[in-house]
């Protein structure tokens, strides 16, 4: 064994592994409650239907109003994870899961409802981009895809607690309008059940450091080596500190949007471009509309309540077994297969829900009839459909946000593919009551297979592999 060999293991020897991945894990929490507040509304649209007499349009609004916040939220995230730091955002983000908890819960008007759903929105925006960009700083490059694919399970494990807890909720009063304790409806309570994991957030992030690539980026140089030599050891840490710091553009200065202009050019850089298809097509596939509306659905297509809680559930345990894939693999076979793998069995999945869709028959009362047959196509395709998501483009995308972009422009990155993101998920989650009416659910189902095909292409021509790569080899 040679001395570099040597030397490189003395190095890992020194490195803190279960520190990295402990803090890693508290800021995973904000992907827990980013699932938990994206989820809990399936269980709730019976509800808010009954409380607030909306119409197929307003409760669009109401299920959706939280996105409008989250594109807010995911936009100014990433610029004031600049100015104030990337621990400090998602402080603020933690405190906002809270307000936005207790209030949608409390809520006895729509106007009041959407106010507490769009802080919650906020909240979730500014986690979805500021969870995977802190792990992706504080981890080292060979198991940093490991590490940040934790975070969609935690995001998975948020929407699974959230549709058991709908689903018990519901059980327990007898349904979701029904009053249980103090008098309150279940819906409510089911609002009410993210306050616990809201404040635990809060809490642990007070615990841990802020990333060193933001200290070195706002010159806190002594921080910045205090926090990577708990990270990685004495010995690593002005190696570290030396490499972040040779990967700011010559002309250093406080990291602002236009950074991500060429200069030379006067357009967006192309690795922007790339970060917002990113972030689109992962709305684009439909995938949210499972999440969001996942109990309506399968009442549709006539089960009942109870029952489509419960296969919420089963979707929600098989999710998390496919990012369990992820983790296994996205270090070792890398970003892109997973992304064009994950898309072409997204295509053959939806192409078996369209097609169990388009036999269906409207009933007197206008819900959608299925034979036995399609019945068990539907539900196979579609829960298909939601593993192959979440072996890839659930985790990959996020992953993929939190390393791509270089040191200089990551904030400014962040923040246009975040807003992107949840721009697009929005506009899908809001016209679904609409291409519902419209056009039906075949074909609505047809839109989103149209998309998941489009993005084999995109992911085979525009993006480029990260596995491997320190942060500071990314190229803009």
């Amino acid at each position: 064994m040679n001395s570099t060999t040597l030397d490189a293991a003395a190095m890992r020897g020194a490195e803190n592994t279960g520190f990295i991945v402990l803090i890693s894990c508290v800021a995973t929490i904000g992907g827990f409650l980013f699932g938990f507040d994206s989820g809990v509304i399936n269980g709730t649209v019976d509800g808010l239907q009954q409380a607030f007499g909306s119409s197929k349009a307003g409760l669009g609004f109401e299920v959706a109003s939280m996105l409008l916040g989250c594109a807010i939220g995911a936009f100014f995230a990433g610029r004031l994870a600049d100015r104030w730091g990337r621990r400090s955002v998602l402080i603020i983000a933690a405190a906002l899961f809270l307000l936005s908890a207790l209030g949608a819960g409390a809520a006895h008007s729509s106007l009041w409802f959407v106010f507490a759903r769009v802080l919650g929105g906020f909240a979730v925006g500014a986690a979805s981009v500021m969870s995977p960009a802190y792990i992706a700083e504080v981890a080292p490059a060979r198991y940093r895809g490991r590490l940040a694919t934790v975070q969609q399970i935690a995001i998975i494990g948020g929407l699974f607690c959230a549709f058991l807890s709908n689903y018990l909720l519901a059980k327990a009063a007898g349904a979701s309008t029904q009053p249980l304790w103090a008098g309150q409806e279940a819906w409510r309570w089911m609002f009410w059940m993210q306050a616990i994991p809201s404040l635990l957030f809060l809490l642990l992030l007070l615990l841990i450091p802020e990333s060193p690539r933001y200290l070195v980026v706002k010159r806190r140089l002594d921080d910045a080596r205090r926090v990577l030599t708990r990270l990685y050891g004495a010995a690593e840490a002005d190696t570290k500190l030396a490499e972040i710091g040779a990967s700011l553009s010559a002309d250093h200065h406080r990291p602002r949007l236009s950074d991500l202009i060429n200069q030379a050019t006067g357009k967006l850089r192309p690795i922007v471009w790339v970060g917002i298809g990113l972030a689109t097509f992962q709305q684009l596939v439909g995938i949210n509309v499972v999440f969001y509306y996942g109990a309506v659905l399968w009442q549709a297509v006539g089960f009942s309540e109870e029952h489509a809680l419960l296969i919420n559930v089963l979707s929600g345990a098989l999710s998390i077994g496919a990012c369990l894939v992820t983790v296994a693999l996205i270090d070792k076979v890398g970003r892109k297969p997973l992304l064009w793998i994950g898309s072409a069995g997204m295509a053959v999945a939806l192409a078996g829900v369209v097609v169990a869709f388009a036999t269906g028959t409207l009933d007197a009362s206008g819900k959608l009839q299925l034979s036995d047959g399609m019945g068990v196509l539907a539900l196979v395709a579609a829960n298909a459909y939601v593993v192959f998501f979440n072996v890839s483009w659930g985790p990959v995308m996020w992953v993929m946000l939190g390393e791509m972009f270089p040191n200089q422009i990551r904030g400014s990155g962040l923040a246009v593919a975040g807003a992107a993101q949840w721009t697009s998920n929005f506009i899908i989650t809001v016209s679904l009551p609409i291409l519902l009416a419209g056009i039906g659910l075949a074909a609505t189902y047809g839109l989103y297979l149209a998309a998941a095909v489009v993005s084999v292409f995109f992911v085979l021509r525009c993006v480029h592999e990260t596995k491997g790569k320190e942060l500071e080899q990314m190229q803009g």
